[in-house]
């Protein structure tokens, strides 16, 4: 889902911006800049309040967020919100980093490589498959392409409510948890 929700900022936003509010390249490229310096200095405070918070409410939280943006983007009229939510949009991706360290406390060291090999390939097959499929609904309806973007906010929001406040191996999940066996009773 963290793949798909990319395409949708990385491509559809920045057209929105073009597009609609007739940014040229020197103002996208401004609006990176301000990107870039605002997570230079909030990327640790928002790993520190990871640690503190858990990566269930981390994760909530950034979903609900985006479920805001891409609907406000789907009706945004005003350039001045447009841009902050271009803003705010991009603050939500350090949110992301929730899904690495819930990673990091429920992964078999031994399947960490293959792990993140299919979760690249994943991300890859999205960002081939979603511009071309969204491209073509963009032609027909902009606003659109961000409510699609606000229903995979609420897939991921309800994909993370299965996340346990504090996951370990055996306690990856919410809803299937692994049962470990009972021990044995010793004979006498």
């Amino acid at each position: 889902m963290s793949g798909a929700r990319r395409q949708i900022f990385v491509v559809f936003a920045g057209f929105l911006m073009m597009e609609k509010f007739g940014f040229d390249v020197a103002a996208i490229s401004a609006l990176f800049l301000v990107n870039a310096a605002i997570n230079m200095f909030l990327v640790p405070r928002i790993g520190r309040l990871i640690g503190r918070i858990g990566e269930r409410h981390a994760l909530l939280f950034e979903y609900s967020g985006l479920f805001l943006v891409f609907t406000t983007y789907a009706f945004v009229e005003h350039t001045g919100i447009a841009t902050a939510l271009y803003v705010v949009d991009h603050l939500f991706f350090a949110l992301a980093i929730a899904i690495r360290t819930y990673f990091q406390k429920i992964a078999d060291p031994a399947d960490v490589a293959s792990t993140a090999g299919v979760s690249f390939t994943i991300n890859h097959i999205s960002a081939v498959v979603l511009p071309a499929v969204l491209g073509v609904l963009w032609l027909t309806s902009p606003s659109a392409v961000f409510l699609g973007g606000a229903a995979i906010a609420i897939v991921s929001f309800l994909l993370s409510l299965n996340i346990p406040r504090h996951p370990t191996p055996r306690n990856e999940t919410v809803v299937w948890r692994v049962r470990q066996p009972a021990p044995l009773a010793e004979s006498s």
